[in-house]
């Protein structure tokens, strides 16, 4: 899509409404990329695609693009075209091309058939691993989506990288759950690193990257200082106009780059665990008998550790008897205040919206259908009580405090809650099946 001469006055065709119809029909997405460099040598490590409209047109930047999409209806197809253009130039630009190529994309959109443009980059031969960015806004918003998402992004080499960690309590709550390859440090850390809060985010952090061997990244490095207290702060790699702003993959040629940079390697079955939350629990420790006031008091101990991790608390539960729901949520509500996310799944009708707990209603049948499950997640807390029916009339339970079973059986609750009130989120497979392309 050609720019248009501005000097001719606004007309129907600078209308956003109608201009973003014309940038899906003509693929009219013009990304740019930014330079990731190591912090240790300077080389680049990697690009992050950055979406740009036709230049000189009102939807030349990302803010106008995606309003626009949003008031059409046509979010999901413009954020794949974004992904799908992002891809196709750094497969097919000549130049050389990092090891890595972030990108955004909304949950939302790729929770959607994958167009036949789509597929096809993300099915070819390119000589870079992707890397998918999202905001724990959007793990909140879209859980089983999401989740779905990330397993399938990993059954194709892909990796994850989760964005603006430290502006919000939820990134660093849901950090043990999706486990990204990356994480990058949020730039408001740079500005106040001595801050309580900026050491206590960069320390949990570093012990989380410790653990599961991930990578920290540091965003909006402009000026060397900043840098400093990246590497202070523990990050490996860095962003920002310091090491080069958004501009053409050619703007990188000469640059000495990295081209031995690694993420770990895909974990496919991370995000999606078998089974249900007692078997796999059972599986790993050795089953309890007991009655129900010693359910009551050990769901009254995960309830009072979710309160004393405070705010990077996530608390989920799954209970098939309306009588449990009836105790829980009351307790549940009086978390969700200083909780960075509460979420269960029981028999509807289970409580009046609005309500501060997410909750979905349980389908009927199945194999977790008796079990009543209950997990506390943070980054320093792991607990998880599973329970079900004994064959002599009381109840076998398994508590265990092991952080990455725990973690396991919460991703089986969030799969299990939906986005929109009773109707479960539907499985993406499309980065590996190409049956899911739209048609």
């Amino acid at each position: 899509m050609a720019p248009k001469d501005r000097s001719a006055g606004r007309n129907e065709h600078d209308d956003p409404a109608v201009l973003i119809r014309r940038v899906l029909a003509e693929r009219a997405v013009f990304p740019l990329y930014q330079p990731i460099v190591d912090l240790a040598t300077g080389n680049v490590v990697a690009v992050e695609a950055l979406a740009r409209g036709p230049a000189g047109s009102p939807l030349e930047f990302p803010d106008a693009l995606f309003a626009a999409a949003v008031r059409a209806g046509v979010m999901p197809p413009l954020d794949q075209l974004c992904a799908t253009r992002a891809m196709e130039i750094a497969r097919d630009s000549g130049e050389e091309v990092p090891p890595l190529l972030f990108f955004n994309a909304e949950p939302a959109a790729l929770n959607q058939p994958f167009t036949p443009e789509l597929m096809a980059v993300v099915l070819s031969e390119r000589p870079y691993r992707a890397v998918l960015e999202f905001t724990e806004r959007a793990l909140a918003d879209h859980p089983a989506a999401l989740l779905d998402i990330a397993a399938a992004v990993q059954r194709t080499d892909g990796a994850l990288a989760l964005d603006d960690v430290g502006a919000d309590p939820l990134s660093l709550a849901f950090l043990p759950l999706i486990e990204p390859e990356v994480i990058k440090l949020d730039m408001h850390l740079l500005r106040d690193p001595y801050a309580p809060g900026t050491v206590a985010t960069a320390a949990t952090v570093g012990a989380h990257a410790e653990r599961t061997g991930a990578v920290v990244l540091a965003e909006g490095i402009e000026t060397e200082q900043d840098a400093v207290n990246a590497r202070a702060l523990g990050a490996r790699w860095g962003q920002g106009w310091l090491f080069g702003r958004p501009g053409p993959l050619g703007a990188i040629a000469g640059r000495p780059m990295d081209r031995h940079a690694r993420l770990r390697s895909p974990r496919p079955d991370l995000h999606l665990p078998e089974g249900t939350p007692f078997s796999m629990a059972a599986v790993r420790n050795h089953s309890r008998t007991g009655d129900q006031p010693m359910i009551d008091g050990l769901t009254g101990y995960l309830l009072s550790m979710a309160a004393e991790a405070g705010s990077h608390a996530v608390v989920l539960g799954a209970y098939p008897d309306p009588a449990a729901g009836r105790a829980w949520l009351p307790r549940l509500a009086s978390l969700a205040g200083g909780v960075a996310f509460t979420g269960v799944v029981g028999p509807g009708p289970i409580a009046a919206a609005p309500h501060p707990v997410r909750m979905a209603v349980a389908p009927a049948g199945g194999p977790s259908a008796a079990e009543t499950v209950l997990a506390v997640v943070g980054p320093h807390t792991a607990a998880a009580l599973c329970v079900r029916p004994a064959p002599d009339g009381g109840v076998d339970f398994v508590l265990t405090h092991e952080p990455d079973l725990v973690y396991a059986i919460a991703r089986m609750l969030m799969r299990r809650l939906d986005t929109a009130a009773g109707r479960p989120a539907q499985p993406v497979t499309g980065w590996a099946d190409p049956a899911t392309v739209a048609r």
